[in-house]
């Protein structure tokens, strides 16, 4: 006798779960109308089966269940689970706190602040997001350890670890410290000068257990730094970098608003471009020979000229004054040039949890919808070099799905309100 659960009965299995996933040995899923993440089309009343995990059947009609429960969803849209490609799990900014936070909060703090943060992020419909610097390395590797080991609720996490910069650039953890705390801080601390402190530097994150390199290419908007645009690394730093990243199967992200900066690294084979502010037809054009992908992150050029404005420090205004807006003009461009985009954020900027807002500035400056969806479904999988698992509901895949009420097709705004979780198969949302 089969066994229908209703949205209500969710909660009941939610809250029974250990670690707040409830799992069951199989489910049936009827889906009234399904995004796969890889099909130019919906398709109308599915059926998506889930074993321990994984999906092993997605069918027309809606099929009856021997055994597992049924899951009916025939008033939603279906759709692979969201990923996120830059977030910062363990900060918001909220100036001028966030500013000394680092002045007074431990490995601790930050491990129990980017709990909450995580929980937002997965109930938010992200199961899986690239974490793309650490405020505390230790603490970022404790939270994916314990969401992998089911201690935690959150999404899957990729992590970088401590970004890479030059000296007095943008991730330089120094800036704005009065000078005799500054130090001199170095690759351990990712700070590179030179080739062979590049190589270091790549190591010393893979000694950190990191999943990905990130770096600053350029100056940045939010650091206490003057510029936001110069290039910060030289041609053999960069191509140190990448090459020690490929001994260690690293991708490579990097930070970069300013032209010049964008194009060194492209040209030394890094794998993703993030904000790309400035970015001009040359580096459009290198970027579709490279095959690099372009990580918009529009949310972050909103916030810091909205509300957070006023708030903050001096000299990181004028930068906001004169990035923020041209970020989304430039990611009409590259969108109508052929670049191909991956779906980011940079929460931690923004609130995390509203990482869907996204979308709806993706769409107002011409991206269609359903690419918009893809470029958080098989576009991010294959840029985190996993959509042989992730990013679409096929056969085989790990069984990421959420639901919305309406069709995110006509109104993508919808995917503001997600109403159904699962990750890998446990249901952490009704």
């Amino acid at each position: 006798m089969r066994t229908r659960i209703s949205w209500v009965a969710l909660v009941t299995l939610a809250i029974l779960s250990t670690g707040g996933g409830a799992i069951a040995e199989g489910y049936v899923i009827h889906a009234g109308r399904l995004i796969d993440g890889v099909g130019d089309e919906p398709r109308r009343e599915m059926s998506i089966l889930v074993e321990n995990g994984k999906i092993t059947g997605v069918e027309s009609g809606y099929r009856e269940s021997p055994s597992g429960e049924i899951l009916d969803l025939r008033d939603k849209t279906v759709l692979p689970g969201l990923m996120d490609m830059h977030v910062h799990l363990q900060s918001e900014l909220d100036p001028p706190e966030s500013y000394s936070a680092r002045f007074y909060l431990n490995s601790a703090d930050y491990a129990l602040i980017s709990t909450v943060y995580a929980e937002r992020t997965l109930m938010a419909g992200f199961t899986t997001v690239r974490d793309l610097g650490s405020r505390d390395v230790e603490a970022g590797v404790a939270l994916r350890k314990a969401i992998n080991a089911g201690r935690l609720v959150g999404p899957r996490i990729f992590m970088a670890g401590k970004s890479l910069a030059t000296t007095g650039g943008h991730a330089d953890p120094t800036n704005g410290i009065r000078s005799n705390l500054r130090g001199d801080p170095g690759p351990k601390e990712g700070v590179v000068n030179g080739p062979v402190e590049a190589f270091k530097a790549v190591r010393q994150r893979y000694k950190d257990h990191s999943d990905l390199i990130k770096l600053t290419a350029t100056g940045g908007v939010l650091s206490l730094a003057k510029s936001g645009e110069n290039p910060q690394f030289t041609d053999a730093e960069l191509e140190a970098i990448v090459a020690a990243a490929k001994d260690y199967n690293f991708s490579v992200a990097v930070h970069a608003h300013g032209a010049e900066g964008m194009k060194r690294a492209i040209r030394a084979g890094v794998d993703s471009i993030e904000h790309g502010s400035y970015m001009d037809a040359e580096a459009m054009r290198l970027m579709k020979k490279k095959g690099t992908w372009f990580v918009p992150t529009l949310m972050a050029g909103k916030w810091v000229t909205g509300e957070l404005f006023d708030e903050l420090p001096e000299v990181v205004k004028p930068k906001a004054a004169a990035i923020g807006p041209v970020i989304a003009e430039n990611f009409s461009k590259a969108w109508a040039e052929g670049v191909k985009i991956a779906f980011g954020t940079d929460s931690g900027v923004s609130p995390h949890g509203l990482n869907a807002q996204e979308f709806a500035l993706m769409v107002e400056q011409g991206m269609p919808e359903m690419a918009a969806i893809q470029s958080a479904t098989i576009n991010a999988a294959t840029l985190l070099r996993q959509a042989d698992e992730l990013g679409s509901i096929e056969v085989g895949k790990i069984a990421d799905i959420i639901a919305v009420s309406g069709d995110p097709l006509s109104d993508i705004s919808v995917l503001e309100e997600v109403g159904f979780v699962m990750k890998a198969g446990a249901i952490y949302k009704r």
